[in-house]
């Protein structure tokens, strides 16, 4: 069975461009994003990690580290790296973990267990399904997963948005609803009395008895 939202996430140890990484360590107490790819030098990825160094500015305000899994080597991220800068017009400076083994994608479930993959001519098409993202709490806990095909593009916007509703709901009753962005009124959980709600966030909205809407504590 792959891996679930709750589930621990796997810890393991990897070389990377940032070194030997060893995963819930480096995560520490803040929240991680894994972003994982089929192999370096491919177009739709290449664009990818530029967003991701993009948005380093995002990441930060939001305390979330952020790591890349490829299927290759150090020294073939580093070169993927120039590629990468250029492209983007921002620095790369985040993690790329070596994972010629298949040891992380295999752990995070990104292959069927039994998937053969070459060890020479190896091509994106062995790899496809390597093409996920992973939100990770600072209980190392998976909290959210994103599946994608090779030939689509993932939506930045929609995973920093994402992100704000893991860290909104996160430990609180609270849910957020379809296009939710943060400053936008939150559901107040069912397990929630309504005049307890009331006493704990103020006046409601309720739009149905199970529907309703509160302010989002500051």
């Amino acid at each position: 069975m792959g891996l679930r939202i709750n589930d621990i996430a796997p810890d393991f140890t990897a070389e990377s461009t940032a070194g030997t990484i060893r995963f819930h360590d480096w995560v520490g107490d803040g929240y991680a994003i894994i972003f994982s790819h089929p192999r370096d030098f491919t177009p739709v990825c290449t664009t990818e990690f530029g967003a991701v160094a993009q948005l380093a500015p995002e990441f930060e305000k939001r305390k979330t580290k952020v790591i890349g899994v490829s299927v290759d080597s150090v020294g073939e991220h580093e070169k993927w790296k120039a590629d990468i800068e250029a492209v983007a017009g921002a620095p790369a400076n985040f993690p790329i973990i070596d994972d010629t083994s298949l040891t992380v994608s295999k752990a995070y479930d990104m292959l069927p267990a039994d998937y053969y993959l070459p060890n020479e001519g190896r091509t994106p098409a062995h790899s496809a399904t390597v093409r996920t993202v992973f939100i990770i709490g600072p209980d190392k806990k998976v909290r959210l997963t994103m599946s994608y095909p090779m030939s689509v593009g993932r939506n930045f916007a929609e995973i920093l948005r994402a992100l704000d509703a893991v860290q909104a709901t996160d430990g609180v009753p609270f849910a957020t609803p379809a296009n939710w962005v943060p400053g936008q009124d939150v559901i107040v959980a069912l397990s929630v009395p309504t005049d307890e709600a009331r006493a704990k966030f103020g006046e409601l909205d309720i739009k149905l008895p199970y529907l309703r809407f509160a302010k989002r504590p500051v």
